[in-house]
Formats: structure tokens, C-alpha cells, sequence
């Protein structure tokens, strides 16, 4: 996953968009990249590392314009040691274009033969978001043929893009000498919205992004559709699929989403609220609350499921983990071992809290469960008679090939292994996990006009309909990392998103 800015103002930009890449921080933190344009000229800074390690002062006044892009990234296909798959991504013909990316493209493999047999152009990176850009540029460069560019062009083009690519792409591109275009896939899976400001008009993946930098959030962009926000700020839009469904990313609102946005008409602490009420169901139909005496969640993102399953269940609610915010990630360290020391670098233990105490641990989700079993150590350390674990998301059981980096099947605590296998695994008293179909009307309760949602990882159901067990690994033999250093690049590795705030 990613998080993408685009803004077309009559100031300059440079600023503005640092601002807005802090708040979206949280959806990536290995690489971070600005491109500005003035006078059809554009200047770019990009590099590997956080969005305030990457651009100091003198890269800030290296950035001039009243238009540009940003982009925080988290690699889930490509190289993620490579400093070249950084993005912003750019061509020169037609016109010169910039691009950012959030997603994951499901037929990268098929399109990259197609650019160098049929469109004669050249792909220097493993980056699908490269890819991406080349197929945009190909189809302006026929749409367009040497004339000059228009509104209908663009969303001509586009309209061309959606029939070629597949997978999930939530994309903001600039033109140089024309404006700013941004477009979603088909199924709305990877998010997008927009804003404005005083003028100024703003693109983000997320609505904290806009209200964070005083912009009025206006709309999310639909499924499908292309806006194209030319130099004078005037916003032009059009549906360009033929048959849109919006199907977000549930993912998004278990965990990725910081919880003070809204994504597609729903409130993510909303969603996790509601999660866990329908978890508390769950638990007591497994543990009788008289059993628990005390509810802690694994800081930070299942804190509002907790602390509403406490209150439904009538228990007390407690801290019992601090989080050192200041420890390095825990994929960066090789190995297993040193991954399991991490765990207690950066999570430290509260003992009174479960001191002679049945404690109720309350997770977002649980992916490895490599985590879950040291914290579940951790518990019964400090002295915690009982321990038992809820999930407020179902097991995951499936890889997911639209922009989140999850292990492969094999290495998924759920994968082909039954509730009772897993808790014996990670060593607690009793699991419990939230269903399916009661995740889906916990959270599509708040938009009834989501019909769906993406929730591939869970039940194996992918949305476009295109993927097979070839794509499934292929896509995961082309996951970030490798073998190199024995990294772990998985969702579990994420810091959490409040730490951002």
C-alpha cells in the first residue's frame, strides 16, 4: 500500500504536499517522493527512508511550482532495495508526465511484454506502477496524436487504461503544461478523494490528508472515474469504466486506514467501534465474561474494538502494553529469532495489569501469529492466569494481490489450519475470531450503498475476478524482500499508524 497526494494551486505547492505526505506516513515508510512543476518544467525529489528523514530545507527549495505529486511508499511488488522504484515515476513523451500509484497491478507480467512488442516502449524497473505510467502515456500519446491536449483526450485515455490494466490502482498523474489527472480502478478498491482549499484543490488517499491541511474534504472519486484538474484549477470529471462497482478494500477499515478518516462514506474508528460489538458476540459465545477480569488491546489499531467489546461485556478496560515508538521496525532485523526479540524492544509489559488476572487480549487481526504467541508469552510472564485472544477481524486465510504485502499462503497462521490449530500455536487459553459476513455488516451497516467489499484475504473471493492460483504465485514470487537478509515484509512489520499522528 501507499499514499498518494495531487494539488493544483495558485501557490506554491511544495509545502503543502510535505504536509499532507506526514499525515498519509502511516501507508508507507520506505521510500517518499515530490515532483513540482513550473513553467512545463518539472523538479523531483525522491529517496528511500520517512518523509521528514527524505526532504530537508534544501530539497524544499529545489521544489518550485503551483502544482505537484507525492507519494509515501510501502513496496509490495518490485524491488523494495532499489532507490530507481522510488516514485514519483516519469516519462517524457507525450507531453511529459509524472505518476504516483497506490495499488498493485494483477496483469503487470502480460502488459510489460505488450509495451515492448506493440508500443515499443521501454520498462527499467520490476515497479508495476512504471508499468502503469507507460501504458497512460501510450494511450494519451494515441488519443491525442500530436494534437493538442484536451479534457476528452484525457478521459479518453483513460477510459483505454481500464481496459487494459487489471488489478487495483488508485493513481494521480500530472501533465506537464496541462494540470493534474486522477483516476480509480473499476472496483474502487485502493482509496481516493477530493478537496479544496483556498485555491487550491486537493487529491489524497485519505480525507485526514485534506482535513489535517484545513482543505474541505468534498467527495471520495468514484470507481472508474477520472477528474483532470487543469492549471487554472477548474475540475473536469467522467465516468470511464463500463461497469463501476465500488468495492473497497475491507483491510482498509480493520487496519490500514488512520482512524480519523473517512473512506467511501464510512468513519474508520466508526468501523472498528462497530467491529467490536460484533466481536463481543463472538466472545462470549466462546468465554463467559465472568471468566475475563480484565480487557487489554495490542496497541494501537484495536483499541476502539476493545474498548467498545469492554463496554458491551462490561468489563474493565486496560492498558497492559506500552509501545516504544522509537524501536526500528521489526522487518528490518534477519531472522526469526531477532524478529521475536523485536517484539519486546518494542512492546514492554505492564505486569500489575495481569498480575493473578484472567486477561482478554484483543488484537486488529492476526496474519503470522508469530506476534500473537510472544505477546501471548509476554501476558503469562507477567503473571496473567488465564489468557485468551479475540481478533476483531476473521482469520486471514488468503494472500492478497491488490497492494497489501501479506505473506504467502504458507506462511499465514490460518492457511488450511482449523481455530483450535491456531490457538494451540500461539498459546492462548482461547481464540476467538470475528466472522466473516459479521465483518462485512459491521462495516457496510454505515454506507448501505456498498453492495460489497474486497475481502480477499479472508475469503478468498477476488473482486475483479481475474485471478488464478499461476497469478497467485507469480504475484508472490515477485513480493518485495526476497531472501535478502531474511526480511519480513509483511503487514505484521507495519508500525503502527497512531504513531504518525
Amino acid at each position: 500500500m501507499c499514499g498518494i497526494v495531487g494539488v493544483v494551486s495558485n501557490a506554491p505547492v511544495n509545502q503543502l504536499i510535505y504536509d499532507a505526505l506526514l499525515l498519509l506516513q502511516h501507508r508507507g515508510q520506505d521510500a517518499a517522493g515530490i515532483v513540482t512543476q513550473q513553467e512545463r518544467k518539472f523538479f523531483m525529489h525522491k529517496a528511500k527512508g520517512m518523509v521528514r528523514d527524505v526532504f530537508r530545507t534544501r530539497n524544499m527549495r529545489s521544489l518550485p511550482g503551483n502544482c505537484g505529486l507525492g507519494q509515501v511508499r510501502y513496496p509490495t511488488a518490485g524491488n523494495a532495495f532499489s532507490e530507481e522504484e522510488a516514485q514519483p515515476f516519469y516519462v517524457n513523451a507525450p507531453f511529459g508526465i509524472v505518476l504516483v500509484h497506490n495499488g498493485n497491478l494483477t496483469n503487470a507480467h502480460a502488459l510489460k511484454a505488450e509495451l515492448f512488442s506493440n508500443d515499443h516502449r521501454h520498462i527499467n524497473t520490476d515497479s508495476d506502477s512504471e508499468v502503469l505510467l507507460n501504458v497512460l502515456a501510450h494511450e494519451l500519446g494515441e488519443t491525442t496524436r500530436g494534437l493538442p491536449l484536451l479534457p476528452r483526450d484525457v478521459f479518453a485515455a483513460v477510459r483505454k487504461v481500464h481496459q487494459r490494466i487489471k488489478g487495483s490502482y488508485a493513481v494521480i498523474a500530472m501533465i506537464a503544461g496541462h494540470g493534474v489527472l486522477a483516476f480509480r480502478d473499476p472496483f474502487g478498491i485502493r482509496p481516493l478523494c477530493i478537496g479544496h482549499g483556498e485555491g487550491t484543490v486537493l487529491l489524497a488517499s485519505e480525507s485526514v490528508a485534506l482535513e489535517g491541511t484545513s482543505h474541505k474534504f468534498e467527495r471520495d472519486i468514484a470507481p472508474g472515474e477520472a477528474v483532470f484538474i487543469d492549471l487554472q484549477g477548474k475540475v473536469h470529471a467522467q465516468q470511464c469504466a463500463e461497469h463501476p462497482v465500488l468495492s473497497p478494500c475491507i483491510f482498509e477499515y480493520v487496519y490500514l486506514a488512520r482512524p480519523d478518516s473517512v473512506m467511501d462514506g464510512i468513519s474508520v474508528y466508526q468501523a472498528r467501534l462497530n467491529l467490536g460489538e460484533t466481536l463481543a458476540k463472538r466472545v462470549i459465545s466462546t468465554v463467559p465474561p465472568n471468566e475475563i477480569d480484565v480487557v487489554i488491546p495490542i496497541p494501537e489499531s484495536s483499541r476502539p474494538s476493545a474498548a467498545q467489546l469492554a463496554q458491551l461485556l462490561g468489563l474493565p478496560y486496560r492498558e497492559g502494553f506500552v509501545k516504544n515508538r522509537y524501536v526500528g521496525r521489526t522487518f528490518i532485523m534477519p531472522g526469526q529469532s531477532v524478529r521475536k526479540k523485536s517484539v519486546r524492544q518494542k512492546l514492554n509489559v505492564i505486569a500489575s495489569e495481569f498480575k493473578g488476572r484472567n486477561v482478554l487480549l484483543v488484537d486488529d487481526s492476526i496474519v503470522r501469529g508469530t506476534t500473537s504467541r510472544e505477546i501471548v508469552q509476554m501476558a503469562r510472564e507477567a503473571g496473567a492466569r488465564k489468557v485468551y485472544m479475540a481478533s476483531a477481524a476473521p482469520p486471514v486465510r488468503y494472500p492478497n494481490v491488490y497492494g497489501i504485502d501479506m505473506p504467502t499462503s504458507e506462511e499465514l497462521v490460518a492457511h488450511n489450519r482449523t481455530v483450535e490449530q491456531i490457538r494451540a500455536i500461539i498459546g492462548c487459553d482461547a481464540l476467538i475470531y470475528q466472522d466473516v459476513d459479521g465483518m462485512k455488516k459491521a462495516i457496510g451497516s454505515l454506507n448501505p450503498s456498498i453492495k460489497d467489499f474486497d475481502a480477499s484475504c479472508f475469503d478468498g473471493v477476488y473482486v475483479t475476478g481475474d485471478i488464478t492460483l499461476e497469478d497467485i504465485a507469480r504475484l508472490n514470487a515477485s513480493r518485495v524482500g526476497g531472501e535478502e537478509a531474511g526480511e519480513d515484509n509483511s503487514r505484521l512489520a507495519l508500525p503502527n499508524h497512531e504513531d504518525q499522528a
